[in-house]
């Protein structure tokens, strides 16, 4: 019995450094990322860094804006998601409760299949394809645009949004369903006034991590948006995010380049935590 608990402490104190170790982490990157993205905005102001129209780092009077890459990064984000959450929402209700166990299995398979393909090969196949389709069937110059970059987080962000909806689905006890069929309701009523409403914290905490999948996304939307830090006028227009500004020119910054590159960082950072904990408040107000 000695022995047992003594196993049962060791394992409790590896569990407990293993999470010390991941809150570690998260607070070293939060400390980094101030101390290294504060001193850009200091320098340049706030009022021109955030709200600044015009990004040219390189420039002989360079301009550190970065306006167009929030608004870039919030419309393609918001643009990701009304196309992918009610696809990936759907699919999920599908593959939970209305297909049969092998089209499940299989469709299951397909969405890890889907989630494990990496970001650069999305970005390539949006290149190749995608770009030259919006080309063409909207008879514009340069198909690099907002609109290639939004189809191509929408598709990237529906792995996470059906396998975590599909998760919160499946652990609804079926005693609700049960009920809820007992006193007459259709099947389809079913779950979507009584499965849906039990797993929605499941499926908000999907939504997140696909908003946040979309947020920090930088290879495929490098490949597929232009690139350029125009103001997003148009989806047709070829911009760059918040995460291509710091990954596109890192590698050769220095000084206030370097540090405004950060700051962006600090910026993509803060707009996750705000996201993260205004989602956690509504739902902790709900179920309150």
């Amino acid at each position: 019995m000695k022995k047992n608990q003594m196993i049962e402490k060791i394992i409790h104190g590896i569990f407990l450094i293993l999470g010390l170790i991941t809150v570690g982490c998260v607070l070293v990157i939060t400390v980094y990322l101030i101390i290294s993205g504060l001193p850009a905005i200091f320098e340049i102001g706030f009022a021109d860094f955030i709200f600044g129209k015009e990004w040219a780092s390189t420039a002989s009077k360079p301009l550190y804006g970065i306006l167009p890459f929030i608004l870039t990064s919030v419309y393609g984000t918001i643009g990701a998601i009304i196309i992918g959450v009610p696809i990936g929402f759907m699919t999920a209700v599908y593959l939970s409760k209305m297909a049969s166990p092998k089209v499940k299995s299989s469709m299951q398979s397909a969405v890890s299949l889907l989630a494990g393909i990496p970001s650069v090969v999305y970005g390539l196949v949006g290149m190749l394809v995608l770009v030259p389709g919006i080309r063409k069937l909207f008879h514009v110059p340069d198909g690099a645009s907002l609109l290639a970059a939004i189809l191509v987080l929408a598709v990237m962000i529906l792995p996470s949004i059906i396998k975590m909806s599909i998760t919160a689905l499946d652990a609804v006890p079926k005693e609700y369903e049960d009920a809820s069929l007992a006193l007459g309701a259709t099947p389809i009523e079913t779950y979507f006034k009584v499965s849906v409403p039990a797993a929605k914290s499941g499926i908000a905490a999907a939504v997140v991590l696909g908003v946040g999948r979309a947020i920090g996304e930088a290879m495929a939307v490098m490949m597929v948006a232009g690139n350029v830090p125009n103001m997003p006028d148009s989806l047709f227009q070829s911009v760059r995010f918040l995460t291509t500004a710091v990954s596109s020119e890192m590698a050769y910054s220095s000084g206030l380049q370097q540090k405004a590159l950060f700051s962006i960082a600090l910026v993509l950072f803060i707009f996750i935590m705000l996201i993260n904990a205004s989602l956690n408040f509504f739902l902790k107000r709900e179920r309150d």
